[in-house]
């Protein structure tokens, strides 16, 4: 039995496996809606999700199987102050699979430590969230034809934006890959990551104007500064409108740009900018649901 709860447990060759499932399921879905039939998945979100939750319970759905779960603590018996890892046992006897977020880091590896039943990241406080990753390498895949020798620029809070930190560590084992991380001072990336692009002898730089930048980057995905992730509000006010795309500072950026964002957008892309054909982010949320059917498949052995 096997749990994904940091990209680092997946495999380059597992990651490539799963885009190249994810685009035979885009391309034949027909052939797989029965392969989890009578198989459940359980949804525990002990934090806020749309998409996320969403796709996996869709995912779910397409592939035959059936959902139980949550969407909220506060209507579990987390509010009653039971464990996490005795939520998991418990609804380990009802399913078959759990994708599972949680606010606290290292929740969902404590989870997996006493499940009966396969455990999935979904997202946990600001560091990994491995299947949003997943979708943005094959939105990436989608988009550009390939995933290597490209330039990828990260902008916004990449200090607390779990999503960047997943997507960087898994883009490090790819070749040729130009790192531009475009963020304030007090949100650049944190120290660890720094130090782990330098051991991996990658390609990077850091800015802090977007406008600078933006003319040289294949990719940009763009994240919003999460007021959830700060303990002083005036700092959040001070730093949330950083950076904000427009269709005036895409004139300078090249006519093939993929524009990418994990979402939810506050105000960091203006909505002017849905209508270019650059902007990817909602094609990237159809994505989602199509990869995460993928792993599914791969966490119950069922490929």
């Amino acid at each position: 039995m096997r749990h994904l709860i940091s990209i680092t447990d997946l495999t380059k060759e597992e990651i490539d496996e799963l885009i190249e499932l994810s685009e035979k399921i885009i391309a034949n879905p027909t052939d797989y809606q029965e392969v989890c039939r009578n198989k459940k998945l359980a949804t525990l979100f002990f934090e806020p999700s749309t998409r996320t939750r969403l796709s996996f319970e869709a995912a779910m759905l397409e592939l035959g199987g059936s959902i139980l779960g949550f969407s909220s603590a506060d209507t579990s018996s987390a509010a009653k102050g039971e464990s996490v890892t005795d939520t998991i046992r418990t609804v380990g006897c009802y399913a078959d699979i759990i994708a599972m977020r949680h606010s606290k880091e290292g929740a969902p590896l404590a989870a997996s430590m006493k499940s009966m039943v396969p455990i999935i990241n979904a997202g946990y406080g600001g560091h990994q969230h491995p299947t949003q990753t997943l979708t943005d390498l094959l939105t990436i895949q989608r988009e550009k034809g390939k995933i290597g020798d490209i330039t990828v620029g990260f902008c916004g809070d990449l200090q607390f934006g779990r999503t960047v930190h997943s997507l960087i560590s898994a883009l490090l084992r790819y070749q040729g890959i130009k790192f531009v991380l475009i963020s304030p001072n007090e949100l650049k990336i944190p120290g660890y990551l720094k130090d782990s692009l330098k051991h991996h002898k990658a390609n990077f730089s850091e800015h802090e104007i977007l406008e600078d930048v933006i003319d040289g980057l294949d990719v940009l995905y763009m994240t919003r500064v999460q007021r959830e992730r700060f303990f002083n509000e005036a700092d959040y006010v001070r730093l949330k409108d950083s950076y904000i795309l427009t269709l005036d500072k895409l004139k300078a950026a090249k006519k093939d740009l993929s524009i990418l964002h994990p979402l939810p957008r506050v105000n960091e892309i203006a909505v002017e900018v849905d209508d270019d054909p650059r902007a990817c982010y909602f094609r990237q949320v159809l994505n989602g649901k199509y990869i995460r059917m993928a792993l599914i498949m791969k966490l119950l052995e069922l490929v």
